[in-house]
């Protein structure tokens, strides 16, 4: 691909786009107060364009024109998914000049990116955590606590984030559940597995060893102040190493597994996407795609006529 110029290059050479597009940035900084990351991803996919047209007239574009650009943008590597990015900073920017200097259309209105497999979470087989959680020790304070939020995670498929602002009030030990706050301040209810409550039980007799008199989280760092999303992928890590696992570790993974273990045990996607907190169901369903990848593994393996398909295809 060519490389990013930067967008004084754009001046040197168009300086009427470069205009248009510093207009387009003092609206992303004065109207959406857009951060400076947000900034720099639109740098790139309005420099993308500004390469795609060379010296014609942004306000000429037609969809036409726009889709080649998309399959030049293809044939250069880029994904679906970045492609798609591309085109929804092209669009912001159309739908802004047509509002401001009455460009005729937007060109990149209708036009689709390549469609792209969407990433399939990382899961973990259900020996491996059970492996894992079961060799974990919990005779000090910090591996304690780390046991236990690594247990509630598996067990109730908790984000990093949720596990780590989760309070105390917000347990209920007596029943097995916890009242969960999650992504756009939506709370909901979860189970706790036996395991991971034995977990928080053993974490909360000790843990007034560590917390502030008024800390309200349950797991708290060695400080005695909450912990952060970092420190826990950072613990997560480090128990990875010392108990020499070589799949590497992350709190999201357990998250996964959880979700992907219920499934292939259940096949209920109502209630993963529940205790997931999933807005949409075709979130949820892409452990569906990862149930079926496993099955199919299966397959290949057991399956007496999936082994003789490697002999029949020899020579062909």
């Amino acid at each position: 691909m060519k490389p990013i110029r930067h967008p004084t290059s754009i001046a040197q050479q168009h300086p009427e786009t470069a205009s248009h597009f510093a207009h387009f940035f003092r609206y992303l900084h004065g109207e959406k107060a857009a951060s400076a990351h947000t900034h720099q991803a639109y740098q790139h996919d309005l420099q993308l364009l500004a390469d795609s047209v060379g010296a014609r007239d942004l306000a000429s574009l037609s969809p036409l024109d726009v889709r080649g650009f998309v399959r030049q943008l293809a044939s250069r590597g880029l994904s679906g998914r970045s492609i798609a990015r591309t085109l929804s900073a092209w669009r912001a920017f159309y739908r802004l000049m047509c509002r401001d200097f009455h460009w005729s259309s937007n060109p990149i209105e209708g036009v689709k990116a390549p469609k792209h497999r969407p990433a399939l979470p990382s899961a973990m087989n259900v020996d491996d955590v059970v492996g894992f959680l079961e060799h974990m020790p919990d005779e000090d304070q910090l591996a304690s606590r780390d046991k236990a939020i690594f247990e509630l995670a598996y067990s109730s498929g908790l984000r990093v984030s949720e596990l780590v602002s989760l309070k105390l009030i917000e347990l209920d030990l007596l029943h097995g559940m916890a009242t969960v706050t999650g992504k756009g301040n939506k709370t909901r209810l979860v189970p706790i597995g036996k395991m991971a409550l034995e977990a928080i039980r053993r974490w909360l007799l000790i843990r007034t060893q560590l917390a502030h008199p008024n800390a309200q989280t349950v797991f708290v760092s060695n400080k005695g102040t909450p912990l952060t999303p970092r420190a826990v992928q950072l613990r997560l890590r480090q128990w990875q190493e010392k108990l020499g696992l070589t799949e590497p570790l992350y709190p999201h993974k357990l998250r996964h597994s959880c979700a992907s273990h219920l499934l292939q045990s259940s096949s209920d996607l109502r209630a993963v996407q529940e205790l997931l907190g999933h807005a949409s169901i075709a979130t949820t369903q892409v452990y569906t795609h990862l149930d079926f990848q496993h099955l199919a593994e299966s397959y290949d393996k057991a399956h007496p006529r999936a082994k003789m398909a490697d002999k029949d295809t020899e020579g062909i």
